[in-house]
């Protein structure tokens, strides 16, 4: 069977993340949605998405596909339903479409069309952008005792003091000197090949992903995670960083998310918590107004390529897009739209040119090319997000 990760219903209410990847591509835990599903399924996926981003994340098609929500977390009731699917049936909840099993997956969903199975278990969707750092410690909790099922953590050097030692997990390559690691309240996850430098102090939950780095004297607590080639420092609380990015000195993050290839400057902090406790309005895309989250804590949601300043400042529930680049004294607003250049004492719009510059040199030190289509996906973001710069 081919398994196809399809963006699903709530593709607007995850943006500014989405603007550059398919909704499975959110990380959340240890893993992508992707690579949950396909470690769960043995097999490997392809997309249904936006048409701009059809060239990097391409769907294959196959005589027998099954379609499925990429905002939906596997476990393993979920799978077995999923891989039991015939053509012509799809999975339900209510009416939420979980996946359905078709020979054209191009097609628009139509309940009429197929034969409908009831899921009754729970399920795990992310809905909105603060999910994904709401429910990140139940996602690392899955994802940690799946990957480490069944195996043995590479040696933890006896520098470190260790509080709940198994529920830590070393893979091979991994570096870890000279730290306090507390994983009695969540695990630790330290990946391949990636680093703790001495003096760090991390309360799990918590996992750094491959080759990603926590430098001198950091404070970290989770449930937290740092994606692929990610760099940081200064203290950190229940944040979730896709990869590639960048929070390498001293100043506050909590309760937020970080795409991909941004960069945090020096003694930059946000808030989390208002100063009257009141629960946290977020700015939604998807209705295009700022929704109740529910939650008293609810930080920064920032998207690809964005950065800050040293000294940047940031509300109690900011949302930032694509490709802004923010630098002067004082609180910005707390919508900054993709491709804005400035602060609290105004934007213009940032050049594209000197935009791709910027993220050329940026991926290039990773050893990242930025490539056509990543241009091309970028000008694309440009032009949809227009409505919003009226600077």
């Amino acid at each position: 069977m081919n398994y196809i990760l399809s963006d699903g219903p709530f593709r607007k209410a995850l943006l500014p993340f989405t603007f550059t990847r398919p909704v499975a591509e959110i990380r959340i835990g240890i893993f992508t949605i992707r690579e949950k599903w396909e470690k769960q399924l043995q097999a490997t996926t392809s997309f249904l998405t936006e048409t701009y981003l059809s060239e990097k994340y391409p769907l294959k098609k196959e005589t027998e596909n099954v379609v499925v929500n990429g905002a939906v977390l596997p476990d393993a009731a979920l799978v077995k339903a999923v891989t039991s699917l015939k053509q012509g049936q799809a999975l339900l909840q209510g009416s939420l479409v979980i996946a359905y099993a078709t020979a054209d997956p191009e097609k628009a969903f139509a309940p009429e069309d197929y034969e409908t199975i009831d899921f009754e278990g729970a399920l795990f969707i992310i809905k909105n952008t603060w999910d994904i750092f709401s429910r990140n410690g139940q996602a690392l909790q899955a994802d940690f005792d799946l990957i480490t099922k069944g195996r043995k953590s590479a040696p933890i050097s006896d520098t470190n003091r260790l509080v709940s030692p198994e529920n830590i997990f070393l893979e091979e390559g991994a570096q870890v000197e000279y730290s306090i690691l507390n994983a009695s309240n969540g695990p630790i996850y330290i990946g391949k090949d990636a680093e703790v430098w001495e003096g760090s102090l991390i309360r799990g939950g918590f996992a750094l992903c491959e080759r990603a780095v926590v430098k001198m004297g950091a404070k970290i607590y989770g449930p937290t995670t740092v994606g692929p080639h990610g760099k940081v420092c200064g203290e950190i609380n229940n944040s979730v960083i896709f990869g590639y990015s960048s929070k390498g000195h001293e100043g506050y993050l909590g309760n937020s998310v970080l795409g991909e290839w941004c960069n945090i400057g020096a003694d930059s902090n946000n808030s989390n918590l208002k100063n009257n406790y009141a629960k946290v309005r977020l700015w939604n895309y998807a209705t295009e107004t700022f929704d109740q989250t529910g939650l008293q804590f609810c930080g920064l949601m920032m998207g690809d390529h964005s950065k800050t300043a040293i000294n940047t400042m940031f509300n109690t529930g900011t949302v930032i897009g694509v490709n802004s680049n923010i630098y002067v004294p004082g609180f910005p607003r707390n919508f900054i739209p993709s491709f804005s250049w400035g602060g609290a004492s105004g934007f213009r719009t940032y050049n594209l040119k000197a935009a791709f510059d910027t993220a050329k040199v940026m991926m290039a030190r990773r050893g990242r090319e930025f490539d056509e289509k990543e241009q091309a996906i970028l000008e694309h973001v440009f032009e949809i997000t227009e409505k919003w710069r009226n600077f």
